[in-house]
């Protein structure tokens, strides 16, 4: 048996980014991924938004996505677009890119780290006991881990063994979406018909000055609607055909598809993101329909929310009670995609009411403050945990304020590439002693010269110290009279260290 401290399962977006997490504090974390490969077959999930953006830049690798990406406004609300532009964001937009991309890219940053990846292997079965978890490996290896964290899609065997809840709703719509050749040039668009929205479009694409051109060559992406909810078998070139002769009449010769898949717009969450030593991540913990594109983002901000906390405990420096934190924080967040999905799935059902309550929505959304406000919440840019009352910056994303240092200029994110919690002190330098938590904690003398503000909350009175989590949000916003901060730093990063 082989022993590691955390066992990560699935190696997508949300269990590559935990791992990096977890190795960024020295933590023995391995994935175990069922792909032989990195490779994925099929687009999935299109893009980041601006907060992952953000998370990913408090890495120091938002550049490695952006350079390959195409920056768009892409935060929307039942197909009505809501510009972010001028939001106070250093990333005011998202990042058009398909998964498979997205992967890569995280797969090249854990390399770097040094994480271990046991492909080619899936999980059989697993048992926790008080101090561990044993796992059982398809070829018949076992591993042991302090901690087992299930990123292993909504089908989670890890989930399931746990005997952790999934509540929620059937799937009341299913999609078909394949990359397929074509014997006869398609109707390219969307069409949308009785029973839902269609598309053909060309995969292949060059950008000439900043705009996509797609060639009028190679395989063509689709998306189909089913007249009724497929099944959850794996779905066949005889069902995209059957679904496209429904709705345009033919299938256009369709042939060699490079893969087939099928959503729906099911809808369940976790009762719990945690039993014992078990954790959830991603979509073993929630799964809705695509619309708004919030599925990878929302996986890959549970991993930043959780790989610190479990660091801290199993580096034997915050209690383990910090983890009942992970589920109180991130399961709310969760719990408000799952009602916006549900709602935009609603709003695209082809029935003159329901496209009359589009059209009232679309009307309120274009004006200023529900647009303010929306725009926040699809990208990610409005999370607020409840760390405490007072400040308007407590428990929200502290922005990327150009500094004003001694050693000359630094952003805020630069001071998080290490996922090392920082106090940042505004006012008179020196004024702070945290030597109890000096070896968990980071003291930043600095100047902010601009105005604070935040998405949909506007301006801001300017904190003059602020205590800022490894994930990039605010525990804590005081003044040199440090009171309360001896308890938010004990809170979120364990007991001062004896004199």
């Amino acid at each position: 048996m082989t022993e590691h401290t955390v066992v990560i399962v699935g190696g997508g977006p949300t269990g590559l980014m935990l791992a990096g997490e977890l190795a960024l504090a020295g933590v023995d974390a391995v994935i175990v991924e069922r792909r032989a490969s990195q490779d994925l077959a099929g687009s999935r999930a299109g893009g980041l938004h601006s907060r992952t953006i953000e998370v990913l830049d408090q890495r120091g690798i938002a550049d490695r996505f952006l350079s390959e990406g195409q920056v768009a406004q892409v935060a929307g609300f039942a197909g009505t677009r809501l510009d972010i532009s001028d939001f106070p964001t250093r990333h005011p937009y998202g990042l058009g890119l398909w998964q498979n991309h997205i992967e890569r890219i995280l797969a090249g940053w854990v390399g770097e780290l040094a994480v271990t990846i046991y492909r080619g292997r899936e999980v059989t079965g697993i048992a926790q006991d008080g101090t561990g978890v044993d796992v059982e490996l398809s070829d018949g290896e076992s591993l042991r881990a302090e901690y087992l964290v299930g990123c292993d899609g909504g089908r989670s065997l890890i989930r399931k063994a746990a005997g952790i809840e999934f509540p929620g709703w059937d799937p009341t719509t299913s999609s078909l979406i394949a990359e397929v050749e074509v014997a006869e040039e398609p109707e390219l668009g969307i069409r949308r018909n009785a029973f839902g929205v269609h598309s053909f479009g060309r995969l292949a694409y060059e950008i000439r000055d900043g705009e996509v051109v797609y060639k009028d060559e190679g395989p063509v992406g689709v998306m189909v609607t089913e007249e009724h909810v497929g099944p959850t078998s794996e779905p066949t070139l005889r069902d995209l055909s059957e679904a496209l002769i429904a709705v345009y009449g033919t299938d256009y010769g369709i042939h060699s598809p490079t893969w087939i898949s099928r959503f729906t717009d099911m809808t369940r969450q976790a009762a719990a993101y945690r039993d014992r030593r078990v954790l959830l991540a991603g979509d073993a913990a929630h799964v809705h329909a695509p619309d708004g594109g919030q599925g990878l983002n929302t996986g890959v901000q549970d991993a930043v929310n959780l790989g610190w906390k479990l660091a801290q405990v199993v580096n034997r420096t915050a209690p383990e009670s910090l983890l009942d934190t992970y589920h109180a924080e991130r399961h709310p967040v969760a719990a408000r995609v799952l009602r916006n999905t549900m709602a935009q799935v609603a709003l695209r059902r082809p029935d003159d009411r329901i496209k009359a309550v589009g059209e009232v929505i679309a009307e309120l959304l274009s004006m200023e403050e529900p647009r303010k406000r929306f725009a926040a919440m699809q990208s990610g840019l409005d999370i607020h945990y409840g760390v405490g009352e007072g400040h308007p910056l407590l428990g929200r994303r502290m922005p990327d304020l150009d500094l004003v240092t001694a050693d000359g200029p630094l952003r805020v994110f630069t001071l998080l590439h290490h996922a090392r919690p920082v106090l940042l002190n505004l006012g008179e330098p020196g004024g702070f002693d945290t030597t109890p938590w000096a070896d968990r904690v980071q003291v930043i003398d600095a100047k902010y010269l601009g105005t604070w503000e935040l998405p949909a909350l506007g301006a801001v009175t300017a904190p003059t110290a602020v205590l800022i989590r490894p994930d990039g949000y605010v525990a804590w916003v005081g003044d040199l009279t440090q009171l309360g901060l001896a308890d938010a730093l004990a809170t979120w990063f364990g007991p001062p260290t004896a004199p």
